[in-house]
């Protein structure tokens, strides 16, 4: 197992890695919507959400060596399914014609007050 660690995402926020690479995969943990500069929950609406978790999904497959068309399987966790629509359309730009499985599900509450969260196994090159 090696651990990846990027400062271009936000820092664990507990006892985890940002992501694992093991037996040919990369284990991505849920990325939030954390500013990694700041440590905030970024301002705006969902769609804003969306593409800061999408971004610092991005940035932790970088550490990596890989991108978003590595991806094999992501699970997007929302606090309201209501969103979904919005953050569908924000994870259709990000991954253009890469189409890895996914599960959506609606959760009660996320890590600091978070409206959306997105986690990812990715395949190794």
């Amino acid at each position: 197992m090696e651990q990846i660690l990027t400062h271009e995402a936000p820092a664990p926020i507990g006892p985890y890695s940002q992501a694992i690479k093991s037996g040919g995969f990369l284990f991505c943990s849920g990325q939030v919507p954390i500013d990694p500069q700041t440590g905030n929950i970024v301002e705006g609406d969902i769609s804003t959400q969306a593409a800061r978790v999408l971004t610092n999904l991005g940035a932790v497959l970088q550490a990596a060596g890989l991108d978003y068309a590595n991806i094999l399987k992501t699970t997007i966790f929302l606090v309201d399914m209501n969103d979904f629509a919005a953050v569908n359309a924000v994870y259709e730009r990000y991954f253009g014609t890469s189409k890895p499985a996914r599960s959506t599900v609606a959760v009660s509450a996320l890590p600091k007050g978070a409206r959306v969260e997105i986690d990812a196994i990715a395949q190794l090159q």
